[in-house]
Formats: structure tokens, C-alpha cells, sequence
């Protein structure tokens, strides 16, 4: 790893055919316009992009479409597998396919406890030479990464960078008191982007900037800046599309963002399903509410 992680690296869909098959050339023409409008790198394979749905060599194809596109920009691959083992194969399997990093999570279904989950990040992290962003989601996965927890990880120079996702802001004070600058921190929740940057977050990994990548991008380089005031006012505006991630259909809610602004479709993997009827319409009216009243954005 040449330099420290930092900026907005969006988590990617995955885009589908009508047929739920892959289309890796619409995926790969995303991800060209997110680093087009600046993003400083690619997370795919994501819960966001549907890693639950997912064989393991369509996140490896999904992985090589993005490094094709990708450049010199990093590319990590989410590693978030129900087995210690699955994810040490997939790691692996991401090194040898060209990946710059991964993402890596407890493991599924099994909420393990804190001996169990520093074991399972030690073993991941011992099959590959790849650089690893710890993604701590409690809320949505039931095991916390707590700030000890990262003082223990912290021998292992493999470990590089922190999704931070509890939800809580005061999480991210709490981790910096407890290993200063030894981890890269990102906010891993929309909503709380801002928040998380004025108290010290070096980066976003970023939702609705799938199909927001501008408006994601400008707030991320105001605050960088020290514009707070402008930073804020847009980030007012972004507020009602960011609650979209924050749901438990937060992958039906910004795929219909992304089709609404044509980068996109609706196109999910079943289980999933398309939004529909009054759900539907309610998100619709957010996107478009906001859309009527997008603002310029300031001058870099």
C-alpha cells in the first residue's frame, strides 16, 4: 500500500439484467462515471451491491470489471462470507484477481463474540498481502468492533483503514482517543457524513452517491476545505436522499435513485424485489422533491 486511504470510495450496485444475470458492461460504465466525478476509489460487492446474492466468482468478475475501468484508483473487494474460512478463500482469490484492498466484515449469521471475531479478522488478513478496511456494522450485523478492539488489531499492519457504521457519532471520537491516527476512518452511514468529517473521519464510504456522485464528492472536498457553511447547506439539501440508505431496502430505494436520474435500473436480485405501489411512490417523491430543488454546486 503506497499511501493512506482517504476521500469518498462508493459502494457500489451491481447491476442486473432483466433476467438477474450480470451486466458487468453497465457495471463497469458506473463505475467510470463515479471516478469521473471524482471518487478516490471503488468498494463493489457490498451490501449495497447485493454480496448476499452473490456466487463467488461473480464477485471476482464484478471485481475485475472494476479494475478494468479503474486506473490507478483503488479497488477494494467486500469479503463478507458465513464462514472464517469462505472469506479466507475469497480474500485469496481477491489478491490473485488483482484487488487493491478489501472490505472485510464478522462473519454472516453467526453473531460471533469478541475472541471469535479478532480471530476471524487475524486468519483473513494472514491469507493475502492485500491492505484491509475493517467494516464494523452492529446494527445491521449484531457484532461491534469496539475501540479495544481495534487496539488489539492494531499489531497487524494489514489492517489499514475502519468503515465505521454503528450509527452512534460518538464512536468515532471514542476510537481516535483510543489509537489516534493508526487506522484511516470512514463514516459508513450517509446521514451522518458531515458529523463524522468535522470530528476527524478521513473518508466517505458513500451510498447515494451512486447516483449523486457531485453533489457526494463536493461535500466531501468543502469539508476537506474547512467550508463548513457551504458544506452544510449542501448537505442540507442531500439530508431527505440520504435517509434513503438508512433502511433496510436501501438497495431497492437507490437503485430507484439511480433509474430516476438515468444511471441506472431497478433491476434487484431476488430475493429483493422492486419497490411497488405506495412504498414506491413515497420514495419517488423524495427523489423528486429534492431533484426540483437541486442546487448549484459551489466552485472548488
Amino acid at each position: 500500500m503506497t499511501q493512506r486511504w482517504s476521500g469518498v470510495f462508493p459502494a457500489v450496485t451491481t447491476k442486473f439484467n432483466a433476467d438477474e444475470s450480470l451486466d458487468l458492461a453497465a457495471t463497469a460504465r458506473h463505475i467510470r462515471w463515479q471516478l469521473d466525478c471524482g471518487a478516490d476509489g471503488i468498494i463493489v460487492c457490498g451490501s449495497l451491491g447485493e454480496a448476499s446474492t452473490l456466487t463467488a466468482d461473480e464477485k471476482l468478475a464484478i471485481l475485475q470489471a472494476a479494475k478494468a475501468v479503474a486506473g490507478d484508483k483503488p479497488v477494494l473487494l467486500t469479503v463478507a462470507e458465513d464462514s472464517t474460512r469462505a472469506a479466507c478463500a475469497l480474500a485469496a482469490a481477491a489478491h490473485a484477481q488483482g484487488a487493491d484492498g478489501i472490505m472485510l466484515l464478522p462473519a454472516m449469521r453467526y453473531v460471533s463474540d469478541e475472541r471469535e471475531t479478532l480471530n476471524h479478522y487475524r486468519r483473513v488478513a494472514g491469507v493475502s498481502p492485500l491492505p484491509v478496511m475493517i467494516y464494523n456494522n452492529p446494527v445491521a450485523y449484531g457484532v461491534n468492533i469496539t475501540p479495544d478492539m481495534y487496539r488489539a488489531l492494531a499489531a497487524e499492519p494489514k489492517f489499514v483503514a475502519i468503515k465505521e457504521s454503528s450509527g452512534d457519532i460518538r464512536t468515532l471520537t471514542d476510537v481516535i482517543n483510543a489509537v489516534g491516527d493508526r487506522y484511516a476512518i470512514f463514516c459508513g452511514v450517509d446521514d451522518l457524513a458531515l458529523e463524522s468529517l468535522l470530528m476527524g473521519a478521513d473518508g466517505w464510504v458513500a451510498g447515494l452517491v451512486v447516483a449523486f456522485p457531485e453533489e457526494t464528492v463536493a461535500i466531501y472536498r468543502l469539508a476537506r476545505a474547512g467550508r463548513w457553511l457551504e458544506a452544510r447547506t449542501l448537505y442540507r439539501w442531500f439530508a431527505p436522499l440520504l435517509h434513503l440508505d438508512v433502511s433496510m431496502k436501501l438497495v431497492q430505494n437507490l437503485k430507484l435513485c439511480e433509474a430516476r436520474v438515468g444511471a441506472g435500473t431497478e433491476h434487484v436480485r431476488a430475493p429483493r424485489l422492486p419497490l411497488a405501489g405506495a412504498e414506491r411512490e413515497r420514495v419517488l417523491a423524495v427523489i423528486d422533491e429534492r431533484l426540483a430543488c437541486r442546487p448549484a454546486l459551489p466552485a472548488h
